[in-house]
């Protein structure tokens, strides 16, 4: 066969495991008792869904304490007001001392302060009336419920009550040698390979088949990982039908880059000496036969791709290896 090059689209088998796209875990915000529960365990849940109600009678009556505090400050305001406005005119006549009027200023503001502290706590009041509903943050599957109602829980105690996982779409994360991405990013520097902007991911479910809808590379992580000197890349799949779930261990194909002027030989023309490097038999233009050594990159169908040893025109030898010797003709 005469060697001409081709373009081929490299790809790449790697280790993966599938990932929720968000993940929410749900706490609670306030403290209190779990009167109700309101959702079913494993099902769907909408973002802003009732998840749980807490027994919010502790702070229906902060509320109220809260706003009859106000009513007092905002009549004492008025009283003091009024006072001030009375001294300022009793003052200019020399009826009353300046440390008179300077009292009825500073309780005057006191009671403007009272009204200010008196309407923030109602403001935390109502902010916690809305906690004590706890609701769903994002949409997703719910998983089971950590508390029953009757429960105590207090506000963002360590322990979920339970956890939200969205998983459509949903993501791989990949892992890949820093030596092998490495090569790669080498092979794009020196022109040797292209990168695919159209190129797609995808997946070998463990029982072996393949995964009916293709992925697309997100990112790439840029820390290495020091225990497995490896970087993770990270994939999204629509998963529309929940196949997919977090911790499913796959074997994700991702295209690396395409090779414009790939050279690909039948892998049974390749052979290696004692030395193990690779080989084959080519004929000059002499029409003689030589061994050739030559570069194997990765296999690709029942072929070799070759870097190095091989050019376009090159003739190699296919069939009937066993009854040619080099410098025959």
């Amino acid at each position: 066969m005469t060697v001409e090059p081709v373009r081929q689209t490299l790809t790449v088998e790697l280790p993966g495991r599938s990932r929720a796209y968000m993940e929410a875990e749900v706490r609670p915000q306030v403290t209190g008792i779990i009167s109700e529960r309101n959702f079913t365990e494993g099902g769907v849940v909408k973002k802003g869904q009732s998840l749980y109600q807490i027994d919010d009678s502790t702070i229906q009556a902060e509320l109220l304490s809260a706003e009859a505090e106000l009513i007092r400050a905002q009549a004492a305001e008025e009283s003091t007001g009024s006072t001030v406005k009375r001294f300022r005119t009793l003052i200019s006549k020399k009826s009353i001392s300046q440390q008179d009027l300077d009292n009825a200023e500073a309780a005057y503001k006191e009671a403007k302060a009272q009204a200010l502290v008196a309407k923030a706590k109602i403001n935390s009041a109502k902010i916690n009336l809305a906690y004590a509903k706890v609701e769903a943050p994002i949409s997703g599957v719910i998983s089971k419920s950590n508390v029953t109602a009757g429960a105590l829980v207090t506000a963002n105690q360590a322990a979920t009550l339970t956890t939200i996982q969205q998983l459509d779409p949903i993501n791989v994360d990949i892992v890949q040698s820093s030596a092998q991405l490495l090569r790669l990013k080498a092979a794009m520097s020196q022109g040797h390979l292209q990168k695919d902007e159209s190129a797609q991911v995808t997946l070998t479910l463990e029982d072996g088949s393949t995964y009916a809808h293709k992925g697309a590379l997100k990112f790439t992580e840029v820390n290495v990982d020091e225990s497995t000197g490896s970087v993770t890349l990270r994939a999204e799949f629509a998963n529309p039908d929940g196949l997919l779930l977090p911790g499913m261990f796959v074997r994700a194909t991702v295209t690396v880059g395409v090779d414009p002027e790939a050279i690909l030989i039948p892998q049974n023309t390749v052979t290696r000496d004692a030395t193990g490097q690779a080989t084959v038999m080519t004929v000059d233009a002499d029409n003689k036969v030589s061994v050739r050594p030559v570069t194997t990159a990765e296999a690709i169908n029942n072929q070799w791709r070759i870097t190095d040893g091989l050019k376009p025109g090159d003739k190699v030898i296919t069939t009937g290896l066993q009854m040619v010797r080099p410098g025959s003709l």
